[in-house]
């Protein structure tokens, strides 16, 4: 589903703003205010559920503990008592089911930033080598990888298969050829035969894992030399990987240390990620009562996710798209958190917010009174 999304609904998107403006960079932010503003009513759906759980969430879990305690002895009328509790106002996970909908499509974006034309596009080939004498016995299997578009040129990109007729398992002293193909059966090689420059999307050859099980030439032929398990990885040069944008050297570059240097662009935008995510939860939490634990929590939570980055580091163009989604996260929030609330949950709002002392402040989840754009309770 994911390679089915990506090919046939994020890459057309992009090549469209790609044609309107020939960047790679641009086109990166134009696809994601695309894709989230088409999803738009499902984060909405989650940001509201989150913000009027926040606020029930204490009385329906003192009415929940008074009545299971009230019909302990009648099951039935327990039910039906915490039913209606639901229907008031609400169910807990009924924020989660717009996330899991979404989460396919944000997945497939994710992927497609990773690879071509952003990245070079690697294919991992596991091996297991034989000795002579037994692979005989071993059933042919023929292998084939996962789909991947890769772009052959600004406006042209095609589905590429690495396939092995004969399988993953060979003989000592085999060969075997690693055949890059299209759906349709058309060699790698040919499709680049007719575009210009298409020699510079020649792929690389190299062993990562097994070197004296086996070796590959610069054709993709792998030679088995010995028993034992190995990886033959051919990688496709991605076109915009070392393309720029803005302050960006490269939409492809990964790392934030590399060859003894800091990649500042890396560190900017990781930076950027770091802030915008805490602005966003920040935002989520104006006009909410005091949560020393949530308060805490938004502190933590956006520092250690921004330091994850930097040891498992993600390519320029996929931290370009976080930030500019976090952006529109906030700014999506900040909107939601001035519509105006059911008048049973405003109640317990304010109810709440009046309990708390004066000097608390909307900062981290906690708030002294009502904020400027805070809407009045209904009458």
């Amino acid at each position: 589903m994911i390679g089915y999304i990506s090919d046939n609904l994020l890459l057309p998107i992009l090549d469209f703003f790609y044609g309107l403006v020939p960047s790679y960079g641009l086109a990166i932010v134009a696809l994601t205010v695309v894709i989230r503003l088409a999803l738009f009513p499902l984060s909405a759906g989650s940001i509201r559920s989150a913000r009027r759980m926040r606020i029930a969430q204490p009385v329906m879990q003192q009415r929940q503990a008074e009545i299971k305690a009230k019909y302990a002895n009648n099951p039935q009328k327990q039910q039906e008592e915490l039913g209606g509790l639901m229907k008031e106002f609400g169910s807990p996970l009924s924020g989660c089911l717009p996330l899991l909908v979404q989460m396919p499509i944000l997945f497939a974006l994710f992927a497609t930033l990773r690879g071509s034309p952003f990245a070079d596009v690697p294919y991992a080939i596991n091996l297991k080598v034989l000795p002579a004498e037994e692979i005989a016995a071993v059933e042919a299997k023929p292998f084939n990888s996962a789909s991947h578009s890769i772009f052959i040129s600004e406006t042209e990109h095609v589905p590429v298969i690495a396939s092995l007729e004969g399988g993953t398992k060979l003989g000592v002293g085999d060969s075997t050829q690693v055949e890059l193909h299209g759906k349709d059966g058309t060699s790698f090689s040919s499709l680049l035969g007719t575009v210009e420059h298409g020699d510079s999307f020649t792929p690389s050859w190299v062993v990562t894992k097994g070197e004296s099980v086996v070796q590959v030439d610069d054709q993709g032929r792998i030679t088995a030399l010995s028993p034992g398990d190995a990886t033959v990885e051919a990688r496709i040069p991605g076109l915009a990987a070392r393309s720029g944008f803005l302050f960006i050297k490269a939409l492809g570059q990964v790392g934030f240390y590399t060859d003894g240097a800091v990649n500042w662009d890396i560190a900017i935008l990781v930076g950027a990620f770091g802030a915008t995510l805490f602005a966003s939860q920040l935002l989520s939490g104006m006009g909410m009562p005091a949560n020393p634990q949530q308060a805490t929590a938004n502190k933590i939570t956006p520092v250690m996710i921004t330091a994850m980055f930097l040891f498992f580091p993600l390519p320029a163009g996929v931290l370009l798209y976080m930030v500019v989604a976090n952006v529109f996260q906030g700014v999506q929030t900040f909107l939601l958190t001035r519509e105006a609330l059911p008048d049973n949950l405003q109640a317990i709002l304010d109810k709440q917010l009046a309990q708390q002392p004066a000097t608390a402040t909307a900062g981290g989840g906690s708030g002294g009174g009502r904020l400027p754009f805070e809407p009045k309770t209904k009458k």
